[in-house]
């Protein structure tokens, strides 16, 4: 069942941003004058639909996408110098031109989308893609500020009983021979929060590691939380040799490739994650970076579609970085929903970030200067700008609209490709998913 909700929840949200999206592009349209005479969410045959004033507003089969048909989104013949249409991508722009044509209503040509001014079109198309990033600060700002990151902090998670040498198995437990952790012969205990280590109080585990490592074998005060009580322990840590860990936490390996270690204080305690609460000022820079993460991964998309087909012809498993579509965006939201070594709060923390970051996946992916994709249409309408501009400062009369039915055929190519990655992802996020 918790499967399910998970799958749920995202299918929902999923739905409810292709909606917003397509109102982003929608809203400016109508304020702009052009008519729109379809609003649909989803593809393939209609589920449900209904009029209201000059739009069809419906809900499809397919919950991949949707769209909005602004009317004249092509500029008709006439507009163009009526190019001859000898070969087949030449009538392939023709029938978009006049297609366009025919739903512009009789005395209604300058409620066309074509005839919109450079900056309201960008206005236009830039809309939906601003809409999902919208989308992905305001759950960002909900799981930074209302819940929060998750963090090492002062309350115990586990406490040895014993010191294992460091060549021991994985799977080596304590026995009679060994000598006692110096956490346990302290009487710490799983759930005891640390408040000060030496007399210095600490907060956080990043604070309370230092002092630990610090402190050798001396015997040291280290004041204890538990049950609503402050304890006052006194511990004796040994000297290990352990892992030299950089500013940010991660193991410094020398150059044989080996971690480095050094001789530090060791007490065989582990912290338990818990959730701290951020800032509203961090949220900006907080999307900042996971949009430009989100851009490099899109950036180096056809790399990655070539190792997922790799990975896939050789029958190995997928790395996990590998991209993913709805099905395994699916699979991923039912497994966070329905693990049971996770606390609610760190579910929904973990759900929201993943819809965060399919919204700024579908920012970054919808502008991609490729038709029939928003930033197809941007890359049009400042083609169509340039040239005027370039005309004005040359003193040159003002050129007529680009011809963007030229890049019908383009749109075409690219929609069937897209469709090709999708069954692909498809296949692979079941035949060889990805493991998290």
């Amino acid at each position: 069942m918790e499967y399910l909700v998970g799958v749920l929840v995202v299918v929902v949200v999923l739905l409810l941003s292709i909606a917003l999206h397509e109102i982003g592009h929608m809203v400016p349209a109508k304020r702009f004058g052009v008519r729109v005479s379809h609003y649909m969410v989803g593809f393939g045959p209609t589920l449900w639909s209904r009029v209201k004033g000059e739009t069809e507003y419906g809900l499809k089969a397919i919950p991949l996408g949707g769209y909005v048909r602004l009317v004249g989104m092509y500029p008709p013949d006439e507009a163009v110098g009526n190019p001859p249409a000898r070969t087949w991508l030449g009538r392939l722009a023709r029938d978009a031109r006049q297609a366009s044509a025919e739903e512009i209503r009789p005395g209604e040509d300058g409620r066309a989308f074509y005839h919109l001014s450079t900056p309201k079109k960008l206005v236009v198309m830039l809309g939906g893609p601003v809409m999902n990033l919208l989308i992905a600060v305001v759950l960002m700002a909900i799981t930074l500020v209302g819940f929060g990151l998750p963090v090492l902090g002062t309350t115990l998670a586990s406490v040895n009983q014993c010191i294992i040498p460091a060549d021991a198995p994985a799977d080596r437990t304590c026995t009679s021979s060994d000598e006692a952790a110096p956490g346990a012969a302290a009487g710490l205990q799983p759930g005891d929060t640390v408040v000060s280590y030496d007399g210095t109080p600490v907060s956080s585990w990043e604070e309370l590691t230092p002092l630990i490592r610090a402190s050798g074998d001396e015997t040291v005060p280290v004041v204890v939380e538990r049950d609503g009580e402050r304890l006052t322990l006194s511990v004796t840590p040994v000297v290990a040799d352990r892992p030299v860990v950089d500013d940010n936490g991660e193991v410094v390996l020398g150059a044989d490739g080996e971690p480095k270690t050094q001789k530090v204080g060791f007490v065989g305690v582990a912290p338990q994650q818990e959730l701290r609460r951020q800032s509203l000022l961090d949220v900006p820079g907080a999307v900042v970076d996971r949009t430009w993460q989100t851009v490099t991964v899109v950036a180096t998309l056809p790399a990655r579609v070539v190792d997922l087909v790799q990975s896939e012809v050789n029958g190995t498993p997928r790395d996990s970085s590998s991209v993913v579509g709805v099905v395994g965006i699916g699979r991923f939201a039912g497994e966070i929903a329905s693990t049971d070594d996770l606390d609610w709060q760190i579910k929904t923390l973990a759900l929201l970030d993943m819809l965060a970051s399919l919204n700024i996946a579908l920012f970054a992916f919808n502008l991609i200067p490729l038709p029939p994709l928003d930033g197809g249409h941007v890359a049009a309408a400042l083609w169509e700008g340039g040239r005027r501009q370039v005309a004005r400062l040359r003193g040159r009369p003002r050129p007529g609209p680009f011809d963007t039915a030229k890049l019908v055929p383009l749109a075409y190519s690219v929609f069937v490709l897209l469709g090709a990655v999708g069954l692909l992802l498809v296949y692979a996020d079941i035949v060889n998913p990805v493991q998290i």
